[in-house]
Order: C-alpha cells, then sequence, then structure tokens
C-alpha cells in the first residue's frame, strides 16, 4: 500500500510540469494592433463645399491604398483606454465625376492619433497631413478650374474603426482634402472637398 502511494506522488509530482507549461501556453496575450503594419482600402465620395476655393462644384470618388506603421514611441493611458500615434502613408486614385477636370492621382503622408480600448477591438483616430499629386488641369480654359497639372493636397480625416477577428478590420469617418498648386500658378482657385469614407483594413 504503501509503495502504491509512493508511485501516485511520484507520478502526480513528475507531471506537474506538463501542467504548467500547459497552463502557461493558455494564458496567450491580446492580439494588439498598435504593434504591427496595416494595409487598408479606402473608399468614399467628397463633395466641393464654400470656402475660398473654386466656386464650381466639384465631386470626387476616392480610392485609396494606405499602409499604417505600428505605433511611434510607446502607448499613454487616456480615459479607461490607450492614445497612440502611428504614421500612413496612402496612395491616391481620385476620379473626377463632377467638375472641370477628370482625375487626381497623389500621394500624401500623414500622422494618426488613435484612441484604443484596452481589449483593442475600438479605435477612434484623427489623422492629418498632405502630400503632393497630378490632375488634368482645364484651369486656362475654364474659369474656376484648376491652373496647374501638379499639385499639393493637404486632408484632415477623423473617424472610428473596429477591429474583427483574423486581424481585419473596417472604419468609417469623415474626410476633408484640399487641392491646390500653392501660386505656382497664376491661376490657382484650389478646391475644398468634403464627404463620408469607409475602409476595411488588414494587419500583419
Amino acid at each position: 500500500m504503501r509503495l502504491a502511494r509512493a508511485l501516485t506522488l511520484c507520478l502526480a509530482v513528475s507531471l506537474l510540469p506538463c501542467l504548467r507549461a500547459d497552463g502557461t501556453a493558455t494564458l496567450v496575450a491580446p492580439y494588439d494592433p498598435t504593434q504591427h503594419w496595416e494595409v487598408d482600402y479606402e473608399s468614399g465620395v467628397l463633395w466641393r463645399f464654400t470656402g475660398d476655393a473654386t466656386p464650381l462644384a466639384y465631386t470626387f470618388l476616392p480610392q485609396i491604398i494606405t499602409v499604417k506603421s505600428p505605433l511611434v514611441g510607446s502607448a499613454k493611458s487616456f480615459l479607461g483606454g490607450d492614445l497612440v500615434i502611428r504614421n500612413r502613408f496612402s496612395l491616391l486614385l481620385e476620379p473626377i465625376s463632377m467638375g472641370p477636370e477628370h482625375h487626381f492621382l497623389g500621394a500624401s503622408a500623414s500622422g494618426i492619433l488613435e484612441w484604443w480600448d484596452k481589449r483593442r477591438t475600438l479605435s477612434f483616430f484623427l489623422a492629418s497631413g498632405g502630400g503632393i499629386g497630378w490632375l488634368d488641369s482645364k484651369g486656362h480654359m475654364i474659369k474656376g478650374a484648376q491652373g496647374e497639372d501638379f499639385n499639393l493636397n493637404w486632408l484632415v480625416y477623423p473617424g472610428v474603426r473596429f477591429l474583427f477577428r483574423n486581424r481585419l478590420s473596417a472604419s468609417v469617418g469623415v474626410y476633408f482634402q484640399h487641392i491646390s498648386n500653392r501660386d505656382m500658378n497664376p491661376v490657382n482657385p484650389g478646391v475644398n472637398a468634403i464627404g463620408p469614407m469607409a475602409s476595411i483594413g488588414w494587419h500583419f
């Protein structure tokens, strides 16, 4: 009987490392999208609105490929979640469905400030930056149209993002864009446009 008890005790002790290993294997840290690169496809519609820019009606249909970096620096606790800053780089393909020109092609870079909840499933964001681009300018033929093919662009983009399983995310937001040639050409009305934007992203 004593031998049986001793063998049982030895067996239990020998299995402890296995049980401990299994326990630690199940304690996997939650996936943190701020630590990874991300690729987004963004699409929307932007309408010209009043300001010191052209009085002509414009409608842009932006199709944007965006790459976002992992967080820059470290996360800061704020309102029960974390604030992070990331880099954002975009390629812009924007057909113009209403307006003298037909398309705008460009690239932009910006910082993006994100607030993430602790579970990393919900984020509110604000991006702001600018870049360069080209369009088929008509300003020397049509009053109020753009006067130079080469232009600069500025953007402001607030929104909300949801992270789903399999590292997929989706977002909705409001996208503001300004295009002008910064007086590189005497014809420089510029155009302000704003509208809804939606995206789907993959984190890797």
